[in-house]
Order: C-alpha cells, then sequence, then structure tokens
C-alpha cells in the first residue's frame, strides 16, 4: 500500500507583490516617503533629510500559483532574517536615524560650559523638561546640563513646554498618518506574507519617548469675522445696560431679604414687644434668701475630717440640695394650695391668657405654672438658697413665700429628726443585744459548773495532778527497797512480796488517777473534757461582757452625736412684699425675643442654603 505524503501549500497572492532580495520601496510608499520629508522639514536641523529612495522597478508579473516544499525537519528557516517589505528605507513611526558617533564640533561640550550651566541654579523641574525636550530632537547628552547646552546652541528653548507639547501633537498625527496608511504586503485586511513584525528592541526599534498629550483648553469662539467693531459710544452703552442689570438684580435680592427678615423676625419681635408693653399683666415677685445651719456644740471636740468641715456650708449641703428639691416639688405645690389657694389665685379674670390658669384646671398644669412662678436657686459656694416667688398681688406673693418657707423648716425638721432617732435606735439594739448574750454566757457558765460539780477545773486538775506525783514519788522508792531486798543472797520472802504488793497497788493508783483526768468514767465527764467546756464558757463570758461595754460607750457616743444633728433653718433676707411690679420686663424681653428670632432665621438660612448647594453640586 502506498501514502500519499501531505504537503502544506502557501500561496502568494497577486494583488500585493513583495520585492524579494533587493532594497527599494514599492510604488505604493509615496505618501510614506511625502510624510517623511514634511517630518524632515519640521524638524529643522535635527536630523538630516532623508535621501531619495532608488527608483522603484516596475512590480512584477503576478506570479502563478506555486507549490511550496514542506519544511525541512530542521526548521533553520524559521529563525532567518525576513524581508518586511519597505527595504532600507525607514518605518514612518520610527525615531530619526541618529548621526554618526563622535559628532559635529558644535556638539562637542567642555566642562567650561557644563560648568556654567551648573551654576544658573535651574530646578530640577526645569532640567527634566530640557532632558525631555532633548530626546524628542533626537539629541544624545549624558547629562541634564549637557542637554540644556546642546538644545541652546541648536537655537531651541529648554524649557519652552508648549513647544514640546506641539512636538508630541506633531509626533502623535504624524504616527497617526502612517498608521492609517495600507502597508505593502496586505490586502484586504490580511498580514504581509512574510508575517514580518514590528520590533521593539534593537537596531530599528522605535525609541521615541511617547508622553502623555495635554488636553487642549476650551476656546472662547471669536466674533464672527463679519461682525463690525464696537465704537466707544456702544461699549459705554453695553456697559451701562450691564450695571443696570446687576444692580436690578441687586435691588431684588434685598427685596428678598428684607421680605424675609420681615417675616420671620421684625413681624415676630414686633408681636412679641405688643404683648410685652400692651398685653403683659403686671407681676410681683418676693425674694428671700435663708441658709441650713447645724447645731454643733462648742465642747464635742470632735475628730477627723468631721472637725474640719463642720460649722462650714459642706456639713449642710445634702440638707439644703434636699430643700431646694422639696420646694420645687408637686408636694410643696398641693401643700400652697391647700393653705393658700394657688389655683384660685391664678385663675383670675384679671390675668392675661398667656399666664392666667383656666379653671378647674388639672394638678399637672397648676404644677407647670408653679414651676414658672417659684423659682428656687443654691448657690453651693455660699450655702444660701434663695426663693423667688411671683404673684398677681404683691400681698399674696408675700404669704405664698412665708408658706413655703414654714414648710422647708417643717422639713429640715422632719430630715434631723429621723436621723436622730435612727442614730439611738441603732445604738440603744445595739446594747441590749450585747446585754443579753453576756447573761446568756453567764448561765452557760454557771449551768456546767453545777452539771459536773466542780467549780474550778483548773484547781482540780492541780489536786489530781499532785496526788499523781505523790505516788509516783512513793513507787520509785518502793522499786528501790525491791531491789536492795533482792540483792541479798537470801532475801527474806515476806519482805519483797510485801514491797511488790505494795508496787502494784501505787501503779493501780496512779493509772486510775490519770484515767480520771482523760477518761470518762460512767455518766461523768473527765476533767479535761470539764475543764475544755468551762474555759470556752468563761471565755465567750469575757467577750460579751467586753463587748457590752464597747455598745454602751457607742450608745453614748451616738446620744452625743444625734445632739449635735440638730438642723435650723435661718433666714438671711426675709419676705417683704414689693410695691412696683417686677414682671414683665418689656425693654429686655423685646430684645431677647429679637436675638432669639434672628438666630433661628440665620440657622434656617444656614442650612438651606448648604442643602441648595449640596443639590446643585
Amino acid at each position: 500500500m502506498t501514502t500519499i505524503p501531505k504537503a502544506i501549500r502557501y500561496r502568494i497572492r497577486p494583488e500585493t507583490p513583495v520585492p524579494a532580495g533587493r532594497p527599494g520601496l514599492s510604488a505604493d510608499l509615496t505618501p510614506v516617503e511625502d510624510l517623511l520629508r514634511r517630518r524632515a522639514e519640521r524638524l529643522g536641523t535635527e536630523t538630516a533629510a532623508p535621501a531619495a529612495p532608488p527608483p522603484v522597478p516596475p512590480p512584477p508579473a503576478a506570479q502563478p500559483e506555486t507549490r511550496a516544499e514542506p519544511l525541512s525537519g530542521e526548521g533553520s528557516d524559521l529563525f532567518q532574517p525576513q524581508e518586511d517589505g519597505f527595504g532600507e528605507a525607514p518605518y514612518p513611526t520610527a525615531a530619526p536615524r541618529k548621526a554618526a558617533q563622535g559628532g559635529a564640533p558644535a556638539e562637542i561640550t567642555s566642562d567650561a560650559d557644563i560648568a556654567s550651566i551648573r551654576g544658573e541654579g535651574l530646578t530640577g523641574r526645569q532640567l527634566r523638561l530640557a532632558r525631555r525636550t532633548a530626546q524628542k530632537h533626537g539629541i544624545e547628552a549624558s547629562s541634564d546640563f549637557e542637554a540644556v547646552l546642546l538644545l541652546r546652541r541648536r537655537g531651541i528653548d529648554p524649557f519652552d513646554r508648549n513647544a514640546l507639547m506641539a512636538l508630541e501633537r506633531a509626533d502623535a498625527e504624524t504616527a497617526a498618518q502612517a498608521a492609517a496608511i495600507p502597508m505593502p504586503g496586505t490586502a484586504r485586511g490580511g498580514s504581509a506574507t512574510t508575517k514580518a513584525l514590528a520590533r521593539i528592541d534593537g537596531a530599528g526599534a522605535d525609541t521615541r519617548v511617547q508622553l502623555p498629550q495635554t488636553i487642549t483648553p476650551a476656546q472662547v469662539p471669536a466674533p464672527p469675522r463679519g461682525a463690525p467693531a464696537l465704537d466707544e459710544g456702544t461699549r459705554a452703552r453695553e456697559i451701562i445696560k450691564i450695571q443696570r442689570d446687576i444692580a436690578r438684580r441687586r435691588r431684588r435680592r434685598i427685596g428678598l431679604l428684607l421680605a424675609r427678615l420681615s417675616f420671620f423676625v421684625f413681624l415676630p419681635t414686633l408681636l412679641a414687644g405688643w404683648y410685652f408693653f400692651v398685653v403683659a399683666t403686671p407681676m410681683y415677685a418676693t425674694k428671700t434668701e435663708f441658709v441650713i445651719q447645724k447645731a454643733d456644740s462648742m465642747g464635742g471636740g470632735g475628730s477627723g475630717l468631721g472637725s474640719l468641715f463642720s460649722g462650714t456650708q459642706l456639713a449642710t449641703n445634702q440638707d439644703s440640695v434636699t430643700v431646694q428639691s422639696f420646694l420645687q416639688s408637686r408636694d410643696a405645690m398641693l401643700r400652697l394650695e391647700a393653705d393658700k389657694g394657688f389655683k384660685a389665685h391664678f385663675s383670675q379674670p384679671g390675668i392675661d391668657p398667656i399666664q392666667r390658669l383656666e379653671p378647674g384646671a388639672t394638678n399637672e398644669a397648676a404644677y407647670k405654672l408653679y414651676k414658672r412662678n417659684v423659682k428656687i436657686g443654691y448657690d453651693p459656694s455660699e450655702g444660701l438658697i434663695r426663693m423667688e416667688v411671683i404673684a398677681a398681688d404683691p400681698l399674696v406673693s408675700k404669704a405664698f413665700s412665708e408658706a413655703l418657707i414654714s414648710y422647708a423648716e417643717g422639713q429640715v425638721d422632719r430630715l434631723t429628726g429621723r436621723l436622730r432617732e435612727d442614730q439611738m435606735r441603732g445604738a440603744r439594739e445595739s446594747y441590749e443585744d450585747a446585754e443579753r448574750k453576756v447573761f446568756a454566757a453567764q448561765a452557760k457558765v454557771l449551768e456546767l459548773q453545777e452539771k459536773v460539780g466542780i467549780l474550778d477545773p483548773a484547781a482540780e486538775g492541780a489536786g489530781k495532778m499532785s496526788q499523781v506525783t505523790g505516788f509516783e514519788t512513793e513507787l520509785q522508792k518502793k522499786r528501790l527497797e525491791l531491789g536492795q531486798l533482792l540483792d541479798n543472797p537470801s532475801p527474806s520472802p515476806a519482805r519483797v512480796a510485801g514491797v511488790r504488793g505494795d508496787i502494784s497497788r501505787l501503779e493501780t493508783m496512779i493509772a486510775e488517777l490519770r484515767r480520771q483526768l482523760t477518761e470518762k468514767t460512767g455518766s461523768t465527764e473527765s476533767l479535761a473534757s470539764v475543764t475544755g467546756q468551762l474555759r470556752i464558757a468563761e471565755a465567750e463570758l469575757e467577750t460579751r461582757q467586753g463587748l457590752l461595754a464597747a455598745a454602751a460607750q457607742q450608745m453614748e457616743v451616738a446620744r452625743i452625736e444625734a445632739n449635735k444633728q440638730v438642723r435650723y433653718l435661718e433666714m438671711g433676707v426675709r419676705p417683704v412684699a414689693p410695691d412696683e411690679p417686677t414682671y414683665p420686663r418689656a425693654f429686655e424681653d423685646t430684645l431677647l425675643a429679637f436675638l432669639v428670632f434672628s438666630g433661628i432665621y440665620l440657622m434656617l438660612s444656614l442650612t438651606a442654603s448648604i442643602l441648595r448647594e449640596q443639590v446643585s453640586s
């Protein structure tokens, strides 16, 4: 069986023939040459004009479709240089060719010129601008100062940013035009047959520095060319017209501002002034000042911080605050209503509607009016309580003030009386409890003594121990005597037996006595147990007796302190009925109303302006 080898076919398009193997450009490169020529003219002396390309031969005839040989197994043709279709002509967007190494004599710089430029004190921004300008003009410089020197020698301003931007725009336009021209070797959107790619490094690469383009500022439309020029009279009339329009707008804004001020500030202030000067009922205020003092015995001789603060306002600060809170409470208002008829006084028809209390008003409405007409203040630095009572009649105002002072005195008495009673009650209860416990401890000791039949356990134990000691001494003697008898070669049996009997009896008696001290015999407790119980009972009795003495002393101290806790209210300024109205203060109240309405309007206008600005932005 024979297998037909598969071959890859390559087609050369006759529409875009590519000259192979010889330099030169096709006839389609005439626009590119024109662009390059214009670029050389724009750059001036930086780069030489490109030489005219050699005559382009006529395009060869269309080659018939041929079949290329398949690639060899080595694959070496893939890395051979390919023809890109431009011959030796430069690419339209490529950088201009650089001058030969060594440079012209004019390009040679000296250290003196560089030093003079360095001495000018150029900023870093200027030097960077000069370096970019030199790069755009194709000038090679080893430093920023050398770039400035070379640009100046060629007559170029190193620091002209507009020229640099114009050069950037020209390069961009040239690149765009070159990109819009169809390149040889491409047709109907296809790639060149050689499939050559643009190089980004090495020989022939584009080495230009591309900077971001600046935004072209908006141009003000110029007047039409056919419009006649304005003379002095027309210009003056236009200016006067603009000024009148501005003045009219300003008058309209001022009118709107005055209207808003009149509605939000002047009119409410006018109504408030009319009320204070015409409608408001005259009110009379009775002022009173009093202080709460503490009865402290001069011979008491207090100790500690209490003695330092005694007799000062700090000692009665809590009582003063309590009295102030009581006078501002509903309880004081209800007592004043019950005693002096507070609601009936402020329900009179002669009082203006704002200050009048409606007939049959609730206690809450009366309490609101009470807080407005009874003002209590406390000065902690001086310890004074200042009270101001306002009423429609001066005598009623004085009566209200005296009634409230009597309520405050009763409140102070109740506060101190309860404190004294609490102190004495606690001391008495402690003493009585200690006394009961002493009696119980004494009864327990007596019960133990009667139970065991021993008055003093210590003496009883000492007697028992002395007997044991005597018997042990006698026992030692008998043992010595028995030893002497047994040392004889022929001791008397009767005497030996008698001595041994004595020793046995002594040991029995000693053991019995020790058993009585530590062990329970029948219903009789041991002497050690009885002694321990009695000692515990006696120690408890002594402790209770000490607590009883301390409780007695504490009760005496409490009695002394309770006598010191007496409080009384001392008048500093007694209530006196006024003969002229105290309120309203028409001018001050009207001015205050104006300031309040002005502040409210200012806050509202600022808020509206801020919201308008936020919405518009």
